[in-house]
């Protein structure tokens, strides 16, 4: 018996590297997909640390996973008895990983090819709506956010994106005279940091907010921010658009 299953979690094992390399690092049957990550157990860590605010019985709601990756948060709010569980990544090497880890873990989710900018396709509304770790890969973020809003997001949207410098809230006034130059020398002034070669030697890190960018972005597209339990991460709700924003384009 213990031969048998030893084989068996030998076979695993090699299946799980020839699925490699791994960004999230998922515990199949036992065995670690990226045990050596560099951010160390990544996203579990990050998670436990904002756990708490998704209920811990989703009651059948329907949730849309976008930039899934391996399918971690997809695979938690099954667990957590979601409903509808729909993961999407433009990566096909992604989707593989997160394909094997759901059926190895007998969860009911699925997995499609697809790009945020792709998601009106869908011609579905979502309960909960997670993009974490995805905005600033993206050349067109604002357009990203807007087409979530309008298409996915019924009820409530969990966010994470990177974010460098100032992380001050400032008081702003809501209009200032096109003579005004000061305000935009302020530290705390929104900023979105423009990266036009490498972040952290990734080619795909393309606009990288300070906090005050990224909570001004969010309300623009029209979310209401509920929660900010740790730092980067935020529980949102479908609100109103800012007046001066069109909806997207359908693409």
């Amino acid at each position: 018996m213990d031969a048998g299953r030893n084989h068996d979690l030998e076979s695993l094992r090699k299946q799980i590297t020839a699925l490699g390399p791994w960004f999230h690092n998922l515990e199949i049957r036992g065995i670690q997909t990226a045990p050596d990550h560099f951010l160390g157990d990544y996203p579990r860590f990050k998670w436990e640390g904002f756990r708490h605010i998704i209920p811990e019985d989703l009651e059948g709601r329907s949730v849309l996973d976008v930039g899934c990756n391996a399918g971690f948060y997809s695979l938690e709010m099954k667990r957590r008895n979601a409903g509808r569980v729909v993961g999407i990544d433009a990566d096909p090497h992604y989707l593989k990983q997160a394909r094997f880890a759901a059926a190895e873990s007998g969860l009911d989710v699925e997995f499609r090819q697809m790009s945020v900018y792709d998601v009106g396709k869908l011609n579905e509304k979502f309960d909960l709506v997670i993009f974490m770790g995805v905005l600033y890969h993206l050349r067109h973020p604002l357009l990203a956010l807007d087409l979530l809003y309008e298409h996915v997001v019924k009820d409530q949207m969990l966010f994470q994106c990177l974010q460098r410098g100032d992380e001050r809230i400032p008081d702003l006034q809501e209009n200032y005279d096109f003579s005004e130059w000061a305000i935009f020398d302020r530290p705390d002034y929104p900023k979105l940091f423009f990266v036009e070669e490498r972040y952290a030697s990734d080619p795909t890190n393309w606009f990288i907010p300070n906090k005050p960018a990224m909570e001004a972005m969010l309300r623009s597209s029209g979310f209401t921010i509920e929660a900010n339990p740790e730092r980067e991460v935020y529980l949102c709700r479908r609100g109103e658009r800012h007046y001066a924003v069109e909806p997207p384009p359908h693409l």
